[in-house]
């Protein structure tokens, strides 16, 4: 394991008859004489020591990083970089296509250079979980499970085909089939170990499990005292391919938790309370870390839905240390006797079992009172934003005033060959969805006792709401069928859709015709409520303006109202049999009732669904599968198509320099996401994805989604910065991906644009405001900046994985000094721009001078600072990318 060792903290554990080596933080804390200090550390910050004691090898990693974080109580911060390895490796199957897809480029680019392509191999412990593409096409139907994974086995086929090769090809890659279930509650409920071993020679090593996944929900494992976290997937192919994670030491946030939930509240309405306060308090790029006695009544599940939460409140991750109720939750979920006992007899030996009676010292804390969460719901396109529930209805009329519809509060626009009309605020999608809430049987079971109760009550859907459920994992509908609450969803059109992420990835498929006839007729601002982590503009569907996350008994209850313009405290959902009005007091599960519904889930359900989780269906099974270790790339695949990143790998390689008259392909405003630059969701007709796609024979019902195609470059950078929602602050008042070509005046969509300056030679900026890069971990955010010819990125702040993936595909983030920005400079996007400062002497943080030169002649200059983090970093830059820097070492040795 470690070349090093200088402290000399090899040890062992005897357990079971078997013996364990482990680098022992006890033992280092005596040797570097800081036993108080490391004892006081948090949890979390004694994983990355262990990893660092582990990895020591007087390179990479040195004693003085070992030290640093022995010392780390004396500020509580640092500003050392250290190199963090992960034990393993997450994928979902939006951002493992394109992961497998570079891999595949490397190996064409070794190949081309006369080398063995197996060189190019996972070296850590890769899973890729399909579970991003299955779309709700059918619903509100018993076959409508069996239709919509009928329709993705044909939409996916080629990817799907591609996935079976890699499977084959690659050494410790293994692939979860479609159908199965969320990867972030796959690895909750089987992949994680919380304790991993790792055989070396005849010894077997014992050490923290830890991860990077390259989802930003990845940090959902933190709830089961496991340290994890989203990366880009270019982050996440370099550490497969053994690169170190460069980070710097953390600044840890503590997050104190007393008392218990009330009665009638759920751990859902507890996350949103968590993510407004977090996000308030400012923890972007930080830990949070949970302790206090709150935990003591915090069941796992909840746990894992706060940690789900991260990327929403900012954190690197929410992490909870391993107690009995870890050890609890592992037997419930399965796991053999022996992982127990290890996790128990290990988290023991370093100190990092949660001890009520010593808590840690962190950077700064904050603290709730659990007995004060009320019910929420968060929204119309932040998760932050959180609403008390009777507040909902004077928030939306709110916001109908603030976009000038005040007058159209009552507007009713008819629905073609119906007897019912929709408004303003209307509930048109209802979906039990994503990994943040299904992998919490507490909020099923309760949205199923909510669902038999109005029933019994004769309650319904309207008629206008589309409803699905999507769990995470088909032990969830084995529990709702033994408790008895799957006929009762059912009739409320909660039919099983399928098992992944669905509607909060914009897999919400297209709405009924008639609907969206009437909501584009009357322009109406339409609601979803949906059981997810993201409402972003433009995400759950393009005609669906105001999204909101709530608990899964609250979706069924607005499916039942029908509209978000509701007080549901106090108005009735609908009347009984009788005429009678039913309020939801009447039809909400107790507390006692909700933990007798959860008793019946038990570990024979996740034996028996995991017994075979690798094999697939007879489907998957069918799928022929090439062999050979590089890809027959397929020229009429509009699926998955060979990248031009390394076409140059074999010359020499080019010294950085400054940008000179760079042109502004788009100036934005704050918190643009990377659901905006980023192609996500459908994909529309007239685009220019769309134009391609035709132009290569694809049928517009045959598209697919931008994530299903990830694949394929051409679409993808047709797809950059084309979201419905963008506004570029160059076109006034135009909504979409679209921009003006500065020396014609001509308005032109932005890879148009993009193109026709490349065809001029013309560098490349964006400006932007605060928060840039908010949002899932999507790795063609800064793939398509790339491909675009955009060479800098200037903003106020940044998100962190899209800074580090911007570095990833050698794009310079660079960032504004405090307080100033495009308004601070007049910036109109009309202007040329040089950037200097950039040679080979370039330093990470350096300050650099930005010369921007307006039409007339005369030009603003001032300074922004190179938001390359860390030496590594620096590195990746020179070399063009993280891909290209791994590649040129390989070609070298």
């Amino acid at each position: 394991m470690s070349s090093h060792d200088s402290l000399k903290t090899l040890s062992t554990l005897e357990l079971n008859g078997k013996t364990y080596h482990y680098y022992s933080l006890p033992k280092a804390a005596e040797q570097l004489k800081h036993i108080d200090a490391i004892d006081k550390l948090p949890t979390s910050m004694k994983v990355l020591l262990e990893n660092l004691l582990r990895n020591e090898d007087g390179d990479t990693v040195k004693a003085e990083d070992i030290e640093a974080i022995a010392h780390w109580l004396k500020e509580r911060k640092s500003t050392r970089e250290i190199q963090y390895r992960p034990a393993r490796v997450l994928m979902q199957d939006f951002t493992g296509v394109p992961a497998i897809v570079d891999l595949a480029a490397m190996r064409d680019a070794v190949a081309k250079a006369g080398q063995d392509p197996e060189q190019i191999n996972p070296l850590s412990a890769v899973d890729l979980v399909i579970d991003h593409s299955v779309m709700v096409d059918k619903f509100a139907s018993p076959e409508a499970f069996k239709e919509n994974v009928r329709i993705e086995m044909e939409r996916n086929f080629e990817r799907y085909q591609f996935l079976r090769w890699g499977k084959g090809a690659f050494e410790n890659f293994r692939v979860v089939p479609p159908g199965t279930g969320i990867c972030h509650q796959v690895n909750l409920e089987y992949l994680a170990k919380v304790a991993w071993t790792k055989q070396q020679g005849d010894k077997t090593y014992v050490m923290p499990d830890t991860l990077v996944g390259t989802d930003s929900h990845t940090t959902m494992i933190n709830g089961l005292g496991v340290l994890g976290w989203g990366v880009g997937g270019i982050e996440a192919e370099a550490a497969m391919l053994g690169q170190p994670v460069s980070m710097l030491i953390p600044e840890v946030v503590g997050f104190r938790l007393t008392g218990k939930l009330p009665e009638g509240v759920t751990a859902t309405d507890l996350v949103l309370t968590v993510t407004q306060m977090l996000r308030k308090q400012g923890v972007v790029g930080k830990f949070v870390e949970f302790y206090g006695p709150g935990l003591d009544h915090l069941p796992l599940a909840d746990r894992a839905t706060i940690a789900n939460m991260a990327p929403e409140y900012g954190a690197t991750c929410g992490f909870f240390p391993v107690d009995q109720e870890t050890l609890r939750y592992l037997e419930l979920s399965g796991r053999d006797q022996d992982t127990i006992d290890l996790v128990e007899a290990y988290s023991k030996a370093q100190g990092m079992w949660r001890d009520s009676a010593n808590e840690p010292e962190f950077t700064d804390a904050l603290e709730l009172d659990l007995s004060t969460v009320e019910a929420s719901l968060a929204g119309p396109k932040r998760p932050q934003d959180r609403v008390a529930m009777p507040q909902l209805g004077a928030n939306f009329d709110l916001m109908l005033e603030q976009s000038g519809q005040a007058g159209e509060k009552d507007k009713a626009v008819a629905v073609p060959g119906e007897d019912y009309s929709l408004s303003h605020g209307d509930v048109v999608i209802a979906a039990i969805t994503s990994c943040t809430n299904t992998s919490n049987p507490s909020v099923l079971m309760a949205a199923g006792l909510v669902a038999k109760k109005a029933v019994e009550k004769g309650l319904d859907r309207k008629p206008w709401v589309k409803s699905s459920l999507a769990p995470g994992s088909k032990v969830v509908t084995d529990y709702l069928a033994k408790a008895g609450f799957t006929p009762y969803l059912d009739k409320l059109g909660f039919n099983l859709v399928g098992y992944g992420c669905t509607t909060c990835i914009g897999n919400s498929g297209p709405l009924p015709e008639e609907i969206s006839a009437a909501i584009n007729e009357g322009n109406l601002t339409v609601s979803s409520v949906l059981s997810g982590n993201r409402n972003f503009e433009g995400r759950v569907h393009p005609e669906v303006k105001a999204n909101w996350l709530a608990s899964p008994p609250l979706v069924v209850a607005y499916a039942l109202a029908g509209t978000t313009r509701i007080d549901l405290s106090n108005e009735p959902l609908g009347n009984d049999q009788d005429g009678n009005p039913v309020y939801l007091k009447d039809i909400w599960p107790s507390s006692q009732e909700i933990a007798e519904a959860v008793s019946f889930v038990d570990g024979e359900m996740f034996r028996r669904e995991y017994a075979e989780v690798f094999d697939g269906d007879e489907e998957w099974q069918k799928i022929p599968v090439g062999e050979g270790k590089t890809y027959q790339w397929s020229d009429d695949s509009t699926y998955v198509k060979n990248p031009p990143y390394f076409t140059e790998i074999d010359q020499p390689l080019a010294p950085i320099g400054p940008i000179e008259n760079a042109r502004v392909l788009a100036l934005f405003a704050d918190s643009i996401t990377t659901d905006h630059i980023s192609p996500a969701g459908s994909i529309k007709a007239d685009s220019p994805a769309g134009e391609y796609l035709q132009a290569n024979g694809v049928a517009v019902k045959d598209f697919n989604s931008y994530g299903s195609r990830r694949g394929n470059h051409e679409v993808m950078m047709r797809g950059t910065f084309a979201n419905i929602r963008i506004k570029n602050q160059m076109l006034d008042g135009v909504e979409g991906g679209y921009t003006r070509h500065v020396p014609s005046g001509e308005q032109l969509s932005i890879y148009d644009a993009a193109m026709k300056y490349q065809q001029e030679g013309t560098p490349l900026v964006v400006f932007a405001g605060k928060e840039y890069g908010t949002g899932s971990s999507r790795d063609w955010a800064a793939k398509g900046t790339n491909l675009l010819g955009v060479k800098a990125v200037v903003a106020e702040s940044f998100e962190r994985i899209h800074r580090s993936n911007l570095v990833g595909m050698g794009v310079l983030p660079l960032q504004f000094e405090d307080g100033e920005g495009v308004q601070a400079h007049g910036l109109t996007g009309d202007e040329q721009v040089t950037i200097s400062g950039l040679d080979e002497n370039l330093s990470p943080g350096q300050l650099l001078d930005v010369t921007a030169t307006k039409a007339d002649g005369t030009s603003v200059n001032f300074k922004v600072k190179c938001r390359i983090d860390t030496n590594n970093e620096l590195a990746y830059y020179k070399n063009g990318g993280i891909l290209h820097y791994v590649l040129r070492q390989m070609l070298a040795a």
